[in-house]
C-alpha cells in the first residue's frame, strides 16, 4: 500500500512538475510579451507625445502668425477709420464750401443784374445826352438865325429912322415907331446874346457830363464782363454733383 501510494506521488509529481514548469514559462512568456507590449506601447506614446509636441509647436507658430495677422488687420482697420473719419470730414468740408460757394453765385449773379441795371440806365442817360445836345445844337441854330434877324430889324429900324427924318414932320410918327423897333430890336439882340452865353455853358456841361456818362458806361461795361467772366470760371469750377 505504501509503496503503491508512492508510486502514485510520484507519479503525480512527475506529471505535476512539467505541468507547473510549463505554467511559469507561459508566465514567463506571457509576462515578456506584456513587457514587449508595453515597450511598444511606451515607444508608441514616446512618438505620440512627439508629435504632439511638434504641433503644439506648429500650432504656436501658427497662433503667433494669427496674432500678427490680427495685429496688422487691427492697424489697417485703425488706418482705414482714420481715413474715413478725414474722408468725411473733407466731405463736409466740400459740402460746407459748395454752399458758400452757391451763395457766393447767387451774390455774383445779383451783382451781375444790378450792373445790367446800372449799363441799360446809363444807356439811356446815353441816349437822352444825345438827343439833348442835338435840341442844343438846333438851339444854336435857331438863335443864330434870331440874331440875324435882329441885325436886319436894327438896319431897317436905322434906315426908317433916316427915312422919318428925311421926311420931316410928316415923318415923326413914323419915326417914333422905328425908334421903338430899334430898341426892341436891341433888347432881342441883348437876350440873343445872353441865351446864346447860356447855351455855351449848356453846351460845357453837357458835353462834360456826356464824356462821364461815357466813360462810366464803358467802366460798368467792363465791370460786367469781369463780372461774367468770373462767374463762368466760377461755375466751371463748382464741385461735381456727385459731391452733393
Amino acid at each position: 500500500m505504501g509503496e503503491f501510494l508512492t508510486g502514485a506521488l510520484a507519479g503525480v509529481v512527475m506529471t505535476a512538475v512539467p505541468a507547473w514548469l510549463a505554467y511559469r514559462n507561459g508566465i514567463r512568456r506571457a509576462v515578456a510579451a506584456a513587457h514587449d507590449a508595453h515597450r511598444v506601447e511606451l515607444r508608441s506614446l514616446d512618438q505620440a507625445n512627439t508629435a504632439l509636441s511638434e504641433q503644439i509647436a506648429q500650432n504656436g507658430q501658427e497662433c503667433k502668425a494669427l496674432q500678427a495677422e490680427l495685429e496688422r488687420m487691427e492697424s489697417s482697420a485703425a488706418a482705414q477709420a482714420s481715413a474715413m473719419d478725414q474722408l468725411n470730414a473733407d466731405l463736409v468740408a466740400a459740402r460746407q464750401a459748395q454752399a458758400q460757394a452757391g451763395r457766393q453765385a447767387l451774390r455774383i449773379a445779383g451783382e451781375a443784374e444790378r450792373l445790367r441795371g446800372l449799363a441799360a440806365t446809363f444807356e439811356r442817360w446815353h441816349e437822352q445826352m444825345i438827343s439833348l445836345m442835338a435840341r442844343n445844337r438846333a438851339m444854336h441854330e435857331q438863335n443864330t438865325e434870331l440874331s440875324s434877324i435882329v441885325r436886319h430889324v436894327v438896319i431897317v429900324s436905322l434906315n426908317a429912322s433916316i427915312e422919318a427924318a428925311r421926311a420931316g414932320t410928316a415923318g415923326r410918327g413914323f419915326g417914333v415907331v422905328a425908334s421903338e423897333v430899334r430898341e426892341l430890336a436891341a433888347r432881342s439882340e441883348a437876350l440873343s446874346k445872353s441865351f446864346g452865353d447860356n447855351l455855351y455853358q449848356s453846351d460845357l456841361t453837357t458835353t462834360g457830363t456826356f464824356q462821364d456818362i461815357q466813360a462810366g458806361g464803358k467802366m460798368i461795361a467792363a465791370s460786367l464782363a469781369s463780372v461774367a467772366m468770373l462767374a463762368e470760371q466760377f461755375k466751371s469750377g463748382q464741385p461735381e454733383a456727385a459731391c452733393q
